[in-house]
């Protein structure tokens, strides 16, 4: 699952403990597939990658490497989203190799064509490639011909905007390396571990590359591309930064956070991470494959963390993750020789200034670096919004806000964009997070039979990203299993023991019990009349109390039923109470019905609604009547669009607004 919602709502987070296992690396899983795709191009054998990033960046990548093998004699446009590690590197590629009638076209994304890569392109011409702007001089999107290639001089290449440039002429250049080529780096090479792990996989691959320093890089004559037949992708050490800052903010010595993936023996530059982390109290245990981490002793009178004033030019990617640690420093931290961040998925100096402002902090920006304050107290922390500008270190890096001592949530706006590198992260937040139970925020959606709450709640909680509980069919269910079993349902205690033993499974509209899925069989009329009678009994409702309570789980909650909002969550911030008339609700059953090939009679209908809303009103055991503070919502003359736009409306306001730190 993959939180494709327009916002989400972090609550306010205490602790963490737990494993999780880190996805593989969005740089090298991009290099691997050029290279390997390469070593194909060059006649040699299929290379077999496993643990391969599954994320948007590799999916662009894999999609223009397919469309590459296709014959074809027109202009092959590929298209490339926001990958820098794709558009960069097959600008290289297809500018050297050539071979395409008509050539090649490349774009992406609006952000895309707003990062440079004008050195890059200069340095190819000089080597007399054919590259054509076809919009803004220096930026994407690209024309590119057939070459007539001159390698008798020294390349020259700016190495102080980005490493990228570097990585995709190193990647490329084997493919025409009939005599020594030399790669002269312009200006102070920064984010030198990426050019490392681009150096150790050409080893790889059978290309050994010559390095005087950082500033001239030799591909030998004849070098050429052999297939390793396997490689493995190491995990993502930039991801690995969110989780040892979680880590080093709420963990215990004696309940660590365990990071799987990534360790002492990885090839990526940002591993060093720890040591920066480890400056500022972080404790850090560094095996082979795997980070242990837990947080330093502290005090309200010093904070959690200490502050820093560190060179982050070999770790610019995971030094993001420190921008929003500062927060939790004792002191101002600056995080200096960041300049490649203005021309990343977006300007993340001026967009990591805009957003911590937002939470409380005091910000300093410079071309080249930031100055963080933190909230002058507790109090001085502050609900936000937080803008992710398309960019997935935003949203990830965001999310540590949520454990601040003011205990306020955070809101990630467009959280899907976690996509591009980390499709599973606030899953795997979510996994390994703790926090009070009341933290957790509940929406409940109660009311009668056929009123449409069932819908209603689980198109909410899709829109909000959250949890979602059928209360009704946990009813439906004991009637199903008690008869299956051959109990009598007059037997209030057989009946209870069977609820207290059931275990079931909701997957979007789906429902498994012990492992069967049995959502038709329970949505029947007979199976309601069942669910009816047995959630009249006291024992019954008793038996699934704590079972409701469980599927209150990060990061939210929206559970319907007839006692939600009275019996269940009481304490839930919002309650709706929906309603309709007997006459729209027989209606809507009766059209539900004949559309699923079964016969109904709308008059009969009508009645048997009316009975068990004078049975569901009166019984002893949890009754059907709203809440004292909940909302009416009467939707006999509304959409179920209109319906979802009013709770949400009232969700925002509240949790937006009135009361954040109540949620």
């Amino acid at each position: 699952m993959m939180f494709d919602t327009a916002f989400l709502d972090v609550p306010p987070l205490q602790a963490v403990t737990g494993t999780v296992r880190l996805p593989g690396s969005k740089s090298i899983s991009n290099r691997v597939l050029l290279l390997a795709a390469l070593c194909e191009m060059a006649g040699d054998e299929p290379t077999q990658i496993h643990d391969l990033l599954d994320s948007d960046d590799t999916r662009v990548m894999i999609a223009a490497l397919a469309q590459l093998k296709e014959n074809s004699n027109a202009t092959k446009k590929l298209f490339l989203g926001n990958a820098g590690t794709a558009m960069r590197p097959l600008t290289a590629a297809l500018a050297l190799r050539g071979g395409q009638v008509g050539g090649y076209e490349l774009s992406g994304v609006p952000r895309m064509h707003e990062r440079p890569i004008g050195d890059l392109v200069d340095a190819l011409r000089l080597l007399g490639c054919d590259i054509q702007y076809l919009g803004n001089e220096g930026f994407p999107p690209l024309k590119i011909g057939e070459p007539k290639l001159k390698l008798d001089a020294p390349i020259q290449v700016r190495g102080d905007v980005s490493s990228q440039f570097l990585t995709a002429l190193l990647l490329a250049l084997p493919l025409v390396a009939m005599q020594d080529i030399h790669v002269d780096v312009v200006g102070e090479l920064i984010s030198k571990p990426y050019i490392d792990i681009t150096i150790k996989l050409l080893a790889r691959f059978g290309v050994t590359v010559q390095q005087q320093g950082w500033s001239r890089f030799t591909i030998p004559a004849g070098s050429k591309y052999t297939s390793p037949k396997e490689i493995y992708v190491e995990a993502d050490a930039s991801s690995a930064s969110y989780f040892v800052a979680l880590g080093g903010l709420a963990a215990m010595a004696d309940k660590p956070l365990q990071i799987l993936g990534v360790g002492a023996d990885s090839i990526q530059g940002d591993i060093k991470f720890i040591e920066a982390a480890a400056q500022m109290g972080v404790q850090v245990k560094s095996e082979a494959n795997s980070l242990t981490v837990w947080r330093a002793e502290w005090s309200k009178a010093t904070g959690f963390l200490k502050a820093i004033d560190l060179d982050c030019n070999h770790i610019p990617d995971a030094a993001m993750t420190l921008a929003v640690m500062a927060l939790y420093a004792d002191g101002t931290t600056t995080l200096r020789n960041i300049a490649s961040w203005r021309v990343k998925e977006t300007d993340r100096i001026a967009a990591m200034a805009i957003e911590l402002r937002k939470l409380g902090a005091t910000i300093e920006e410079g071309a080249d670096f930031i100055r963080i304050t933190p909230p002058a107290s507790h109090t001085g922390w502050r609900f936000a919004s937080i803008h992710t500008y398309d960019d997935h270190r935003m949203a990830m890096c965001a999310s540590l806000a949520a454990f601040n001592p003011a205990g306020v949530p955070v809101r990630i706006e467009d959280p899907k964009c976690v996509a591009k590198t980390f499709p599973d992260y606030f899953e795997a937040l979510f996994s390994v997070a703790q926090t009070d139970a009341k933290n957790i925020p509940v929406i409940c959606i109660d009311g009668p039979t056929a009123s449409g709450k069932g819908t209603l709640a689980s198109l909410v909680a899709k829109q909000l990203g959250y949890h979602y509980l059928d209360s009704g069919a946990l009813y439906r269910l004991v009637g199903f299993a008690a008869k299956q079993a051959g109990a009598s349902l007059d037997d209030e205690a057989a009946v209870a023991t069977i609820a207290s033993q059931i275990l079931v499974d909701f997957d979007g509209d789906r429902v498994s019990l012990d492992g069967i899925d049995v959502s038709d069989d329970i949505r029947s009329e007979a199976s309601g009349m069942l669910a009816s009678k047995v959630s009249a009994y006291p024992s019954v409702r008793e038996a699934l109390f704590n079972l409701q309570l469980d599927f209150r789980r990060l990061p939210g909650l929206v559970a319907d039923g007839r006692d939600m909002g009275t019996v269940i969550f009481p304490e839930a911030p919002l309650k709706v109470f929906l309603t309709a008339s007997a006459a729209t609700r027989a209606d809507r059953r009766y059209k539900q019905l004949i559309s699923k090939g079964i016969s109904a009679n709308i008059e009969g209908l009508r009645a048997d609604l009316e009975a068990r809303d004078a049975r569901d009103q009166s019984r002893s055991a949890a009754p059907l009547v709203a809440a004292k503070d909940a909302l009416q919502l009467d939707n006999s003359n509304l959409t179920i669009e209109g319906s979802v736009t009013q709770v949400l409306e009232w969700w925002n306001k509240l949790s937006g607004g009135d009361a954040p730190s109540q949620l």
